[in-house]
């Protein structure tokens, strides 16, 4: 298992946001990346980055497709990207 917020970054998530609004815009991921935009603004909150992995495990196929636009997506996740050992 991995600390998470040693991978965030202000730049990663900023590009992250242009990647998934400019290539990939679907509806469903528009709560991820209104997480994403609230970890921008803070980068530490805890809180925010359980919501952020909440929201990434509930994408069901979506999940490919932020995959697709940003392979580094998993490092932000700790442990499990996946939830299988839940």
């Amino acid at each position: 298992m991995h600390n998470a917020t040693d991978n965030l970054n202000v730049a990663n998530i900023d590009d992250s946001i242009k990647m998934l609004t400019q290539y990939a815009n679907e509806p469903c991921l528009d709560p991820l990346i209104s997480i994403l935009e609230a970890l921008k603004q803070d980068i530490d909150n805890e809180s925010l980055l359980a919501q952020l992995i909440d929201t990434w495990r509930n994408l069901g196929i979506y999940q490919g497709t932020v995959l697709t636009y940003l392979p580094y997506f998993y490092t932000l996740i700790p442990d499990d990207i996946f939830g299988d050992k839940e």
